[in-house]
């Protein structure tokens, strides 16, 4: 009898992955295209929406070449997104009606501004857990329909479908024939109420979105339609769907109240598992759903850092001062100890806990004896102080005593100066599991799940493994030390 399969399309910010797993979530072969960005004005981010097509459906193609399977073999597709990145396209020709607009983007920051001076922001947090900022959709879409000719009265007309990455992908993999998100996608839209499990009337209102334009919402692991003729080489089930935060918690196996992990890609996203219990926070983190599985939610508290690998790449592309990005921590290693240089990467502003979008990146401590080695150490730092500020919001938030163990994931954490760093500063162990893939990893879950080839989440799922603890070896004091500099160079760049 044939292995069944699994396929996990991984379409992030920088780069579009397909991932081929064995039914034991053994990952089997691995795709990859790099995803171009644009930057049309100071502060707006872009995508070009048939790159983001053109590249998950070649890489799709190019895993199964490469595990030398077939698509019949497939039990499921998973799909997991970058998210609140915003396209809105036509639903008679499945073409984007402009650009995709990042979740980076901060054209929409004036919009947000005057929201909070209306005395909306109440019933934002309210319904949806998140802050009015504009790094989530709803501004995103509604600068669209105001500024795309005949967009507004095309949407209200229905000619025209919204949706974040993963709806997009949906659609064009069907054939245009399903346009649904998921629950901890739509719940990234600040148009979604995540108690009540859909879309709140008031929120449309206040962001002047037409229904119309909605995808419909469903559970993380659900029947999503099929593969339409012509794509591959066989009908293929779409059988799980989360927003790659989400996934990355899944694939982390964080499945009990109080676990905890952190992605370390172009942003830094840290999410607490906070079970059936929706924690409204008071130190400005947000509060999200985890995941929805068979109408049930498990709620997380979040922190969301917009520059994390994205200063490393700055290194590289910006003042090449590294040819790889490996390179990073072999140069932070080099940097002379006595220089207390620090690097706020605030490119796009500052995300959890300050939220301030118009705070602009600074390098502060700088010296004559300073050069590329200790600003390497300074980018490198910056991701681990501000964990650390996450970190210390979440406790406060959630209550625990003691320093969790952090379970950490993305193209940063193959720096082990960099991991050893984090776990000195936060003074608790930070866990590295051998597969790093983690997004993809619950994305092809989710679709194992409601396949009904893997348990639902649970002590009984035993895909994660340990490859590395890293322990604390910092005393206390110096770590203390060290993180009140940072705060004092945060300080600097803040403008509310």
């Amino acid at each position: 009898m044939t292995e069944a399969l699994l396929l996990a399309i991984d379409q992030g910010t920088t780069s579009t992955r397909s991932i081929l797993h064995g039914a034991d979530l053994a990952p089997r072969a691995v795709a990859q295209q790099a995803l171009p960005q644009h930057y049309p004005s100071p502060g707006w981010v872009e995508h070009e929406p048939e790159d983001i097509w053109a590249a998950t459906l070649a890489t799709m193609r190019e895993a199964l070449a490469r595990g030398g399977a077939q698509a019949r073999q497939l039990a499921g597709i998973g799909i997991t997104n970058q998210r609140e990145t915003t396209l809105l396209w036509d639903r008679a020709s499945g073409r984007a009606i402009a650009r995709a607009i990042v979740w980076q983007d901060r054209r929409t920051a004036a919009d947000c501004a005057a929201l909070v001076d209306r005395g909306a922001a109440p019933l934002v947090t309210a319904r949806t857990g998140l802050l009015c900022d504009p790094y989530f959709s709803a501004t995103k879409l509604a600068w669209l329909l105001d500024n795309v000719s005949g967009a507004r009265a095309a949407a209200e007309r229905g000619d025209l479908a919204f949706g974040t990455v993963d709806s997009f992908l949906l659609w064009r993999l069907t054939g245009g024939r399903v346009h649904a998100t998921d629950a901890t996608n739509a719940a990234r839209t600040m148009l979604f109420d995540i108690r009540a499990g859909d879309w709140d009337d008031d929120l449309l209102r206040l962001f002047r979105i037409p229904r119309a334009v909605l995808p419909e919402v469903r559970d993380c692991a659900a029947e999503f339609g099929t593969t339409a003729p012509g794509l591959l080489d066989a009908a293929v089930p779409i059988r799980g769907m989360a927003g790659d935060q989400h996934a990355a918690m899944l694939g982390q196996a964080c499945f009990e109240p109080g676990m905890v992990k952190s992605t370390y890609g172009t942003g830094c996203f840290l999410l607490l598992n906070t079970g059936d219990a929706a924690v409204e926070s008071n130190n400005r983190l947000l509060t999200t759903l985890a995941w929805q599985l068979n109408g049930r939610r498990t709620y997380a508290l979040e922190g969301a850092i917009f520059i994390a690998g994205a200063a490393v790449q700055w290194l590289r592309d910006g003042l090449r001062i590294i040819a790889d990005a490996a390179e990073s921590g072999t140069l932070a290693a080099q940097a002379d100890p006595a220089q207390r240089v620090h690097f706020v990467p605030a490119f796009v502003g500052l995300g959890a806990p300050h939220w301030d979008a118009d705070a602009r990146g600074a390098i502060l401590g700088l010296t004559r004896g300073t050069g590329p080695a200790e600003i390497a150490r300074a980018a490198l730092e910056s991701v681990a102080f501000q964990t650390r500020d996450l970190v210390e919001a979440m406790r406060a938030d959630w209550g625990a005593e003691g320093q969790p163990v952090l379970r950490v994931d993305g193209g940063m954490t193959a720096s082990d100066w960099t991991m050893q760093f984090l776990a000195d500063l936060l003074g608790a162990p930070v866990d590295r599991p051998e597969v790093q893939e983690t997004t993809a990893l619950g994305a092809a879950y989710l679709a194992g799940l409601q396949a009904g080839l893997l348990p639902p989440p649970g002590p009984a799922v035993a895909h994660w493994r340990l490859e590395r603890r890293f322990s604390p070896r910092m005393a206390r004091a110096e770590a203390d030390a060290l993180h009140a500099g940072w705060q004092g160079a945060v300080q600097r760049v803040l403008t509310k």
